[in-house]
């Protein structure tokens, strides 16, 4: 798994940050770690460091899992951290749903439709 952290200017990068990502990257998905093959990590100051102010840190996660589309989330919050974990979560909701999708095209209908029969 192919993990790129890059930050825009305002965000200083280092080794530090990069294995602090790495880590909650490879904890928060670690139970899809077979299907994924690439995450890319965009962290940026929305308004610069002198301007400062709530939620202007962004962090952007694009994941992409082994036969399917990639999935692109953004989150902002008051620092590195909470952008981080936003976007994680928003990540893992939207990858939940592509695995659900492609393994039950008929979006849990075939489950019920089966009940029915038996009963």
């Amino acid at each position: 798994m192919n993990i790129e952290i890059r930050t825009d200017k305002n965000i200083q990068n280092s080794d530090r940050l990069i294995e602090y990502v790495r880590t909650e990257l490879a904890q928060e998905f670690q139970r899809y770690s077979e299907r994924i093959t690439q995450f890319s990590v965009h962290l940026s100051d929305e308004n610069s460091r002198a301007k400062g102010g709530d939620d202007d840190i962004r962090c952007m996660v694009e994941v992409k899992p082994a036969g399917l589309s990639p999935v692109v989330v953004t989150h902002n919050g008051k620092n590195i951290d909470t952008a981080l974990h936003g976007a994680i979560d928003r990540a893992k909701r939207s990858l939940e749903h592509a695995f659900e999708k492609r393994e039950n095209p008929r979006g849990g209908k075939l489950e019920l439709a089966d009940e029915l029969e038996t009963e």
